[in-house]
């Protein structure tokens, strides 16, 4: 090992360039000048108590923890025209053969949370396995014979 073939770990990675305008807000990490900067007289009090009453971004006021749903699974959403056209009669459905047949992405690295949505027709029994089913999807599903676990 010598000194000219030693790589750095990690990349290096600059600063994100701030109070150029962009999504940090008004005044993108730089404080206010003007009114807001000076010493003594301030904005009105009613002023103040108008800008209180407008609504908060949802999601984003002083609340957030109690307005942000962390829990929340997000589904991947496949109709069930797309299942007839890439399953045969009696093949198992599930989030794993749905990724190997390209009609789920992978997310966080493995197969993601499905749900079949009822969209198209379904002619052919299919078996579906760890999916959720919308009412329609299921009702189609077993008008054509197919069967669930979930």
């Amino acid at each position: 090992m010598q000194l000219h073939s030693l790589a750095p770990r990690t990349k290096h990675r600059k600063p994100a360039p701030v109070g150029r305008g962009g999504k940090r807000g008004k005044t993108s990490g730089h404080g206010g000048k003007g009114q807001t900067a000076r010493a003594g007289h301030k904005v009105r009090p009613e002023v103040r108590d108008f800008i209180k009453k407008l609504p908060k971004r949802r999601g984003h006021g002083e609340n957030r923890s109690r307005t942000v749903r962390t829990n929340r699974i997000s589904f991947a959403a496949v109709n069930i025209a797309a299942l007839e056209a890439a399953y045969e009669s009696g093949e198992t459905v599930s989030p794993a053969s749905l990724l190997l047949k390209g009609l789920v992405r992978r997310s966080k690295g493995r197969a993601p949370a499905v749900k079949i949505l009822g969209t198209g027709k379904l002619t052919k029994a299919l078996v579906v396995k760890n999916c959720a089913l919308s009412a329609s999807a299921r009702a189609a599903l077993l008008a054509s014979g197919g069967t669930s676990n979930a």
